[in-house]
């Protein structure tokens, strides 16, 4: 305060009629959006994906068994695995109930697995088609120890446009049926050739009409073809595509690659992107999945973690 100005000694009915006032402010807004006095619960919540790691893992520097310990010492509260990281140990026991007990001893909620590897559900050939949906088995029982709430596929096809719906279709619906019991969604990214077109996989997802079949809009994978990846006609629209997937929404990747001096990525607008997301009404999880050159790893997860915050702050 400043030294010539006079102190304010409030009355007590001063005070009273303040606190009347904070009452009745507090009445009129939502419980679910006060954590605590003059605190907004954030719009959404965060967790780390473990893509975003798959340069640590790969150089052998992080295990997979220290994914949860990372992701709790950078701040998340939940993960998200990628198959790939242990596809040899899907039928162990042991293995598999560690990676559990680590989560849990961290604190960390186990959202989904991205599976990848298993074949293509909308193979022209029933065969195939048939054996990549059995493939597939296996993730759900460890998602279902892990209690996850979906296992993420790809909807890969071969033919025209509508063949390859219909063939998705097939694939996605009989892969559900087999995850109802586990009481899991299985849900499709946006992860090259038509998945990568927003409204063919919302078509799919209509095709299907089962609600634990879902999509999982990722914000940066919107091209059919990375080897044109500098070709613009090679992109969809990336708005346009997580706009299209979110009514069929489980979860929501946000991709990161580059930030500039502002703490902003630079090949998304993520305030836009977070607006679409939320005017869907979805109220899941929204994954940091850092895929970027300039930053370390972790530095990245970070950039995407502090971005996403401030978002959600506002």
């Amino acid at each position: 305060m400043p030294a010539d100005s006079q102190a304010f000694h409030p009355t007590r009915r001063q005070v009273l009629a303040a606190g009347a006032g904070l009452g009745a402010a507090l009445m009129t807004t939502p419980a679910s959006a006060l954590t605590s006095l003059g605190r907004r619960e954030p719009r959404f919540h965060i967790s780390l994906a473990q893509w975003s790691l798959h340069k640590l893992i790969y150089a052998g520097e992080v295990d997979n068994l220290d994914f949860a310990k990372e992701a709790h010492e950078m701040g998340f509260t939940a993960i998200e695995y990628v198959n790939g990281f242990f596809k040899d140990k899907a039928h162990d026991e042991a293995y598999i109930a560690d990676m559990n007990k680590r989560a849990q001893d961290h604190g960390l909620k186990q959202l989904l697995i991205m599976c990848d590897g298993e074949g293509n559900l909308g193979d022209p050939d029933d065969a195939k088609r048939t054996q990549a949906i059995d493939n597939h088995r296996k993730w759900l029982d460890v998602a279902s120890k892990f209690r996850c709430h979906s296992i993420r596929v790809n909807a890969a096809s071969a033919g025209s446009y509508e063949e390859q719906q219909k063939l998705a279709a097939d694939g996605l619906s009989r892969l559900t049926e087999i995850a109802a019991p586990y009481k899991l969604n299985v849900i499709v990214e946006n992860h090259g050739g038509l998945s990568s077109n927003g409204k063919w996989l919302s078509g799919v997802m209509k095709m299907v009409d089962n609600p634990r079949c879902g999509t999982l809009p990722d914000f940066g994978n919107f091209c059919f073809d990375w080897s044109k990846a500098d070709d613009p006609d090679a992109w969809y629209d990336r708005y346009l595509g997580v706009e299209e997937m979110m009514p069929f929404a489980k979860a929501v990747s946000a991709k990161s690659h580059d930030f500039d001096a502002k703490g902003e990525e630079i090949h998304t607008d993520y305030h836009r992107m977070v607006k679409i997301v939320l005017d869907a009404g979805y109220e899941g999880y929204i994954g940091v999945e850092y895929e970027g050159q300039k930053h370390p790893p972790r530095e990245g997860c970070l950039l995407t973690k502090k971005l996403l915050e401030k978002i959600a702050s506002v």
